[in-house]
């Protein structure tokens, strides 16, 4: 057992590595194919560093790379990671912004159209399922979320209204440096971004599930077997149409959980109904996994 164990922790290394590095190219794809050529902010910490060098190119009689300063935003949130998150989590979030820093510098500025409309939407689709992707295997892609997963921990509270006020910061930024035209495309391609990171990242959105069962024991142990969530149990439910005794089950999962769930059902009761509902607020304890 403890031999599967070091096997698996070694599998979710590899992958995690992995996703850090996938993360990285595709972030340069999007800032040096799409960004720079379009005259597009990103959201976060990575439009603050564009910002940063629009403004030093102007202003400033030397420069750093968007890359360089990239990292070295990013540094104080390593040691806030380190200290209020996770060692491990820290790791692979240096990794992801390392990688992310070595390939805006190392790939060379591509100009396939100006169009910023263009540049806006696939810029921020690359990246936001680069982001997504690193979320979905446990990593950060630093900046914003660091705050926002201390934030968390610390109040229980989401960090949504810091990165609405940090992104229009970004928008009005880009509308002063580029005309107010860009913007507008900023806050398109920051909107795209979010969307797309939703789509490949499920983790965070909730679903409300009803089961219908006449094997309530064997659901129950099923489902608490292959994920950690509470279940409320019904008693004394009837069909209208058999009038047979049921049993209903209610439960919330996470988006990123519907495979295991449908995995548990087709193991205990396989003619069991479920019904699964989309976009649940949730309000009080939602146990979700240490990154």
């Amino acid at each position: 057992m403890d031999e599967l164990q070091q096997i698996w922790k070694r599998h979710q290394y590899v992958a995690r590595a992995s996703a850090a590095f996938i993360y990285g190219i595709l972030v340069s794809v999007a800032m040096n194919f799409f960004w720079v050529p379009g005259k597009i902010y990103s959201s976060g910490i990575t439009g603050l560093a564009q910002l940063s060098t629009t403004l030093m190119k102007r202003y400033l009689p030397f420069q750093l790379s968007t890359a360089a300063l990239l990292f070295i935003l990013n540094v104080p949130l390593f040691f806030l990671a380190w200290k209020q998150i996770g060692h491990r989590f820290t790791f692979f979030t240096f990794l992801a912004v390392v990688f992310s820093s070595i390939m805006i510098k190392s790939i060379s500025t591509v100009t396939l159209t100006k169009d910023p409309i263009i540049c806006a939407i696939f810029g921020a689709a690359i990246n936001g399922f680069g982001t997504g992707l690193a979320l979905k295997n446990g990593i950060s892609t630093g900046g914003l979320d660091i705050i926002g997963l201390t934030l968390r921990k610390l109040t229980g509270k989401s960090i949504g209204t810091i990165n609405i006020i940090f992104n229009a910061f970004i928008i009005f930024a880009a509308g002063a440096v580029y005309g107010w035209p860009y913007a507008f495309y900023s806050a398109l391609g920051i909107f795209v971004n979010a969307r797309v990171m939703d789509i490949v990242y499920t983790r965070q959105q909730k679903m409300q599930v009803m089961i219908v069962t006449n094997k309530p024991k064997s659901v129950v142990d099923c489902i608490q077997t292959h994920m950690r969530r509470g279940i409320t149990i019904v008693h004394g439910a009837e069909g209208a149409y058999r009038h047979d005794q049921k049993t209903i089950l209610f439960t919330v999962i996470s988006r990123y959980e519907q495979l295991e769930l449908k995995n548990a059902m087709e193991e205990s009761d396989p003619y069991a109904f479920v019904s699964i509902s989309d976009n649940v607020k949730i309000m009080g304890h939602f146990y979700e996994p240490e990154p």
